[in-house]
């Protein structure tokens, strides 16, 4: 073991840098450059502790996303090496459910949970293609695959312990109400009252005060494009959810993310008209109720608006004004058009 381990840390010594967009995005989290400082070896110890062996292809980077690493590796135990992947995450809140949603999920529709140290923000998980994702496919032909994985995804609440890290996205929406609109005040009104409004009335109609909750089911609410990995190798058909951002509550509100992705490739023609037909696709694919799907996006957007302009990404705001409006049929005016939105 200590051979093995002394090879690993030499191999770890030679890793690629990370990407500036994890390291841009890690140092906006209180702790990030800290872990920045630390990830590799963080690495060493949980390759050490799993009995694992990196498995890097020279001179090919790790894959990462703006708040984790993700990093190839083989599982020494029995009589075959296993592949998996390693994802060390930047600590923060969002990601405290991600392992409890995935024991949950057990691997219908979402990659599977091998091992967690979840003190440590580190999660074992099986292998898939990194390389591809649903952004490979043309949007008009990415309802159907979005919509059989949120099936997969969409269990209702149980009994079991693992529920209690879940957050409500009722009891969020409930505090939505009081904290958005005072937050637009503070940054004087920066967009219509009639906006925020309409992002109001959906938190107050969902909200915990005297709503009914049969409907609540897990949601990924992080599930884009690039969260969708293809299931098998070489093939764009069906897809596994990786990443997820756990929240209980309407299965409409994992829409969004599908909807401010890839905006410079709607009809140039008519965007906003081809963006609603958009979430209507992928509501009607997923059984969902388009209008609810709508105005989540609305609540979603218009929270990311405020955000950004709270700290001066002037762009980002745009582009999230645009489709909280634009869904709603009711483009702003003043806003660029599609094509100089920041993409995402």
């Amino acid at each position: 073991m200590a051979d093995r381990r002394d090879e690993e840390l030499h191999r770890i010594a030679g890793l690629p840098d990370l990407p500036l967009r994890l390291v841009h995005s890690a140092r906006t989290i209180v702790g990030g450059a800290r872990w920045l400082r630390d990830w590799q070896g963080l690495l060493s110890d949980r390759l050490e502790a799993w009995d694992l062996g990196l498995d890097l292809v020279p001179g090919r980077p790790a894959w990462a996303g703006r708040c984790a690493v993700v990093v190839p590796v083989v599982q020494h135990a029995g009589t075959d090496p296993v592949q998996g992947v390693l994802k060390l995450t930047v600590p923060h809140d969002e990601a405290l459910p991600e392992p409890d949603a995935l024991e949950l999920w057990d691997g219908m529709g979402a990659v599977r949970l091998v091992r967690a140290s979840r003190p440590d923000f580190a999660l074992l998980l099986e292998r898939l293609d990194g390389d591809r994702s649903l952004r490979d496919v043309p949007l008009d032909e990415t309802p159907g695959p979005w919509a059989d994985v949120v099936r997969k995804l969409s269990i209702p609440p149980g009994d079991s312990a693992l529920w209690a890290a879940i957050p409500h996205l009722a009891a969020a929406a409930e505090q939505w109400t009081d904290t958005l609109p005072a937050r637009w005040d503070e940054l004087g009104e920066p967009f219509p009252r009639w906006l925020m409004e309409a992002a109001l009335e959906v938190c107050q109609f969902r909200g915990a005060v005297g709503r009914r909750s049969e409907r609540d089911v897990l949601v990924h609410s992080d599930l884009h494009y690039e969260n969708l990995l293809p299931t098998t190798q070489g093939q764009l058909r069906d897809f596994t959810a990786i990443d997820p951002k756990p929240v209980l509550g309407d299965a409409e509100y994992a829409v969004a993310p599908m909807l401010w992705n890839r905006l410079h490739e709607l009809d140039a023609a008519d965007p906003a008209a081809h963006l609603r037909a958009h979430c209507s696709a992928l509501a009607g694919a997923a059984g969902l109720d388009a209008e609810l799907a709508s105005g989540w996006t609305v609540v979603r957007e218009v929270r990311n608006a405020l955000s950004y302009l709270g700290h001066g990404q002037a762009g980002d705001a745009q582009r999230s004004l645009w489709v909280a409006s634009s869904v709603l049929g009711r483009t702003l005016d003043g806003l660029p058009p599609v094509s100089a939105l920041p993409a995402l």
